[in-house]
């Protein structure tokens, strides 16, 4: 009997410490850039999605698994303010094709990228701010501001 109450005692201990283990285990893992896509391809790539969704010819769906929950949500909430204007309006989504002007990439850390990009169409020049972050074998947009 004492053998048993012995582990019994101890089974608790080690099962905290198996689950501080695996929660560890299950986060998300950063990546070293140098194991990540191009950095500046994949920014000219989402900047263009994200421009494309706010002017509604691209569903924001399409953007989710390389967006934070956060960054999501925020697109989410833009895009559907858009649209509202877009039909208080009574205009059609725009076909505007996005050229980019310039980017520019700075790396704080060795799984970060923080990117300014600006873009233009016919009549409106925009400036996005970005940060990218290497987790769990791809980039993730972690913090977006656009202008």
């Amino acid at each position: 009997m004492s053998q048993q109450n012995a582990h019994t005692a101890t089974s608790p201990t080690r099962r905290s410490l198996a689950a501080a283990r695996s929660e560890g285990y299950f986060d998300r893992q950063k990546t070293s850039a140098h194991q990540l896509p191009s950095a500046e391809t994949f920014t000219l790539n989402i900047v263009r999605g994200v421009l494309e969704v706010l002017a509604g010819v691209r569903e924001v769906d399409q953007l989710a698994r390389w967006l934070s929950e956060d960054v999501y949500r925020t697109v989410v909430v833009r895009a559907n303010l858009a649209a509202r204007a877009r039909s208080a309006r009574g205009m059609p989504a725009p076909r505007a094709t996005h050229i980019i002007q310039s980017v520019h990439l700075s790396s704080p850390a060795d799984h970060v990228v923080e990117a300014t990009v600006t873009a233009a169409t016919r009549l409106r020049t925009r400036a996005v701010a970005l940060r990218l972050e290497g987790l769990d074998g791809r980039w993730r947009v972690t913090s977006l501001g656009l202008l």
